[in-house]
């Protein structure tokens, strides 16, 4: 089943962070190297609330898709508007369910929920090391369009390229 929030009060938080759950102990032993494992994974987690309430949802067409199995959140991916389409990120897979094609069915999903609603452009900015979710976005029909990733935010990053998907 294919969950679309647009606020945070239409998902399981709980729920989502399980999916979460490595990048975020990741994100929280780079952030918080003082603090204990536990507490530096609830600081992590709650730098992503605050994120999500304070800047991801308040963005006008931003929305979480979530792939639910047997109530269980196994796969998720935030969108929202950039430049002339929108944005693909946080693509995520809570490794249990990894190999599994769980990602790909998340981006079919979410690109058939979108093509409902008219031709879509779907940006995505993927590592160059990521070798796994560069095959997942090329079998879902992205291709590379820059060798960099230019961020929201104005920003380049040279570690990771820049894909697209047009129904265009």
């Amino acid at each position: 089943m294919l969950l679309v929030a647009s606020s945070l009060r239409e998902l399981s938080f709980p729920k989502l962070m399980e999916v979460y759950a490595e990048s975020n102990r990741e994100n929280g032993e780079d952030r918080y190297p003082g603090e204990s494992p536990d507490r530096q994974l609830a600081l992590a987690e709650e730098g992503v609330r605050d994120y999500l309430s304070q800047v991801f949802f308040t963005t006008e067409n931003a929305r979480y898709f979530i792939l639910v199995e047997a109530g269980r959140y196994v796969s998720a991916l935030r969108l929202e508007p950039y430049e002339d389409g929108l944005l693909l990120e946080a693509l995520e897979t809570a490794p249990e369910f990894r190999k599994k094609g769980y990602a790909a069915a998340l981006i079919e999903k979410t690109q058939a929920y979108l093509e409902k609603q008219g031709s879509i452009r779907l940006y995505s900015h993927v590592s160059r090391n990521n070798i796994a979710s560069l095959r997942t976005h090329e079998k879902r029909g992205f291709r590379q369009i820059l060798d960099y990733g230019r961020y929201i935010d104005g920003s380049i990053n040279r570690r990771t390229v820049t894909l697209l998907y047009t129904t265009e």
